[in-house]
């Protein structure tokens, strides 16, 4: 397995592998998303692929930059196909983001993560992530 930046050729799967996290989008949406990320230096899109070259696993990153507190590297997304986990793809994603994060003069890493996905807390605390506080999610979908 080896790790890389994306392409914009790798949308589709990027897309299949979000469905596998419960978040559908078509392939060409994501086509677009990506090329927008792709295109931005605060955005890091990274994925692994398989022996043979297939991609199984992709994490985004971004920079924020809050008014309350100091800029930090986000993890957006980290996705590893469901037969690839445990096997050392997440992490070396993981500390690929970090070592970006560091290279922009950042001091931190966060991510958020739903309360259902036990093992992706166990994954983040394993690489030495702690959990800072629970807090609720609203969202308010504006018309076109």
């Amino acid at each position: 397995m080896r790790t890389r930046t994306a392409h914009l050729d790798d949308s589709a799967q990027i897309a299949d592998l979000a469905a596998q996290l419960g978040y559908p989008v078509a392939a060409g949406e994501m086509r677009s998303r990506l090329n927008a990320a792709l295109d931005d230096h605060d955005h890091l899109v990274l994925v692994g692929e398989s022996h043979d070259g297939q991609i199984i696993a992709w994490l985004h990153a971004t920079v924020s930059r809050p008014l309350v507190d100091e800029p930090t590297c986000q993890i957006a997304g980290l996705v590893v196909d469901e037969r690839s986990r445990r096997t050392g793809l997440g992490r070396a994603l993981m500390q690929q983001a970090e070592a970006w994060a560091v290279h922009r003069g950042l001091n931190s890493v966060s991510l958020r993560s739903s309360v259902v996905r036990h093992g992706a807390h166990a994954f983040y605390e394993r690489l030495g992530y702690a959990r800072i506080k629970t807090q609720h999610a609203y969202c308010k979908r504006l018309a076109p």
